[in-house]
């Protein structure tokens, strides 16, 4: 599984890499705070996995990486080998402020 700390991903988003970017938390914790990107709940994600591509990359956040890492693991398990895990999650990015 690849992994890509907070600091990686502020360089992607400062140099424009095209990637897609995607909050699986609850719709209520997305409120509260969020770096933007599509906003697809873990609960619906096996069911819209469709809307993925497949051939771009894929980083997946929340709030401490760990639903994310398992969101990637079913991913993977449908055929998705471009997925990255926000280490750390939304927490991780608040601490490298």
């Amino acid at each position: 599984m690849n992994q890509l700390t907070p600091d990686e991903l502020k360089n992607w988003l400062k140099t424009g890499k095209d990637f897609l970017l995607i909050d699986i938390r609850e719709t209520w914790e997305r409120e509260l705070y969020n770096i933007g990107g599509e906003h697809i709940p873990m609960g619906e994600l096996s069911g819209r996995a469709g809307e993925l591509p497949k051939d771009k990359d894929i980083v997946l956040y929340c709030e401490k990486g760990i639903r994310s890492v398992i969101a990637i693991q079913r991913l993977e398990g449908m055929g998705f080998c471009n997925l990255f895990n926000l280490s750390g999650g939304m927490k991780g990015w608040r601490e490298t402020r």
